[in-house]
């Protein structure tokens, strides 16, 4: 059964300004209408989606960031309340909705001013950071929508700023790297069990949270996303703990997980929920970040070992690796080859070191074009270089590397104005690869090899030369 494919979506694009702002328009008002259905606890919602959205919108495409992009979030903002609100158009209106736009505009610039610091292309940021960023955004937004509010609910200010900010910077903390990693998939494939097993986990601690109930039941799902930071994509995890931490949310203020045994919820205790569930939450985000960039590193620790970067190349030990992955059967032959090029010091003496790396990288690649798909090439040190070709008879590496020789003898490097012509001394060598271990066969052919190309140097170069010659 073929995997389900997705075709490539964005919901802006840079070269269409007034599909984005309606875009932007509409999204602001659907986000509104959902954290205002949300007023389950007091009257203002216990979950606003809507600022931290907006945030890692703007974040992530940077040329929404623009003043009037901003300013038709704010209207949108207004336009809904004046039409739905029962505080309308007036001061409170402006004051809220206008603590939203703060904490949009500061979240977006201090996440897009992380990143060029960074020198990084646009993706997920350090996590301690982004929860860093999302205290300070919370805390501004918190202190002017605790003014705008204090009228509307009558209520005094501290009440109304912790309300605020514990709201603002729990959900924030959860949907934003949910936000800012969010890719969708080219295609889907079928799960196994096994990598379904911390998904399962993380569901089942969730319902022992609601079976035990108490004040630590809400930490009990952190071991199963740990290990889903662990096993899982950056981007799944993000989505695992959003979905985990809302679930949260809602299941105490539902009553649904009991932490005291007073059915009714207290306003400290939200304010204690919120800021445990996303201190809690973060760590999963971390572990994921971590495991990411370990990933990356030894993808680039791999690369670097096993290429040569300066002529792109396999390195002599990236050779013999690639030599493992290729289908093998034992009526093949592994025919080793090594070029040496002939007075190369001269390249060097004559136009610089510069003039001879840029010639070693055409050279690189000529070999290359040369073996096209019969063999693999590799830098092995210097001016040297290695062919590895799986070949049906001695022959075939004969003709491949006389193909070779010729190809260098007839082409013409440059360097600037320079025209430079290079000639090769090979040394060939053959065996059945049998039952022996291809590696093992790998590196004693290449000593091989290596004798005989000092004896074809030594019987005038530009030649080939095998063991059976000498």
């Amino acid at each position: 059964m073929s995997p389900l494919s997705i075709r490539s979506f964005t919901l802006f694009r840079e070269e269409q300004p007034v599909r984005d702002a309606l875009v932007l328009f509409t999204l602001t008002l659907l986000l509104h209408f959902f954290g205002a259905m949300l007023r389950l606890v007091q009257e203002l919602s216990f979950f606003w989606p809507l600022n931290a959205v907006m945030a890692g919108i703007f974040a992530r495409y940077i040329w929404l960031n623009r003043s009037y992009f901003y300013a038709i979030c704010f209207a949108a903002m207004l336009v809904y309340d004046g039409l739905t609100s029962r505080w309308g158009m007036g001061l409170a209106s402006f004051l809220i909705n206008f603590s939203n736009i703060v904490f949009i505009v500061t979240l977006a610039q201090l996440i897009l001013w992380d990143k060029r610091r960074a020198d990084s292309m646009p993706g997920p940021i350090n996590a301690l950071s982004l929860f860093c960023y999302c205290l300070l955004a919370a805390l501004l937004c918190a202190a002017v929508g605790a003014l705008g509010s204090v009228d509307v609910e009558r209520a005094t200010f501290i009440p109304q700023l912790a309300d605020w900010f514990s709201e603002q910077f729990s959900t924030a903390v959860l949907i934003l790297p949910f936000i800012l990693t969010l890719t969708l998939p080219s295609a889907f494939g079928r799960f196994r069990l096994r990598q379904l097993l911390p998904a399962i986990a993380l569901v089942l601690s969730i319902v022992l949270g609601v079976a035990v109930g108490g004040a630590g039941s809400i930490t009990f799902p952190l071991p199963a996303l740990i290990w889903c930071a662990i096993r899982y994509p950056l981007p799944l995890t993000c989505l695992l703990t959003f979905i985990t931490g809302i679930s949260e949310i809602l299941l105490v203020a539902n009553s649904l997980i009991h932490l005291t045994p007073d059915t009714r919820m207290q306003p400290w205790q939200l304010f204690s929920t919120r800021l445990g569930i996303a201190a809690m939450l973060i760590s999963p985000i971390i572990v994921a970040s971590s495991v990411e960039a370990i990933n990356n590193l030894v993808k680039q620790l791999a690369l670097r070992a096993d290429f040569d970067f300066q002529t792109r190349v396999y390195s002599r030990s990236g050779l013999s690796e690639a030599l493992k992955r290729q289908p093998l059967s034992e009526d093949k032959r592994l025919t080793v080859m090594v070029l040496d090029i002939d007075g190369f010091k001269q390249v060097n003496d004559r136009w610089g070191h510069e003039c001879g790396d840029c010639v070693l990288a055409q050279f690189a690649q000529q070999v290359r074009l040369l073996v096209g798909e019969e063999g693999m090439v590799a830098r092995i040190g210097g001016e040297e270089f290695a062919v590895a070709s799986l070949t049906s008879s001695e022959r075939d590496g004969q003709v491949l590397a006389e193909k070779i020789r010729q190809g260098i003898e007839s082409q013409t490097f440059t360097w600037g104005q320079y025209k430079i012509q290079l000639t090769v001394s090979m040394g060939l060598e053959s065996q059945p690869l049998a039952t022996a271990r291809v590696t093992d066969l790998f590196y004693q052919l290449l000593m091989e090899a290596d004798d005989s190309m000092i004896r074809a140097k030594r019987a005038g170069r530009n030649r080939i030369f095998t063991h059976e010659m000498a």
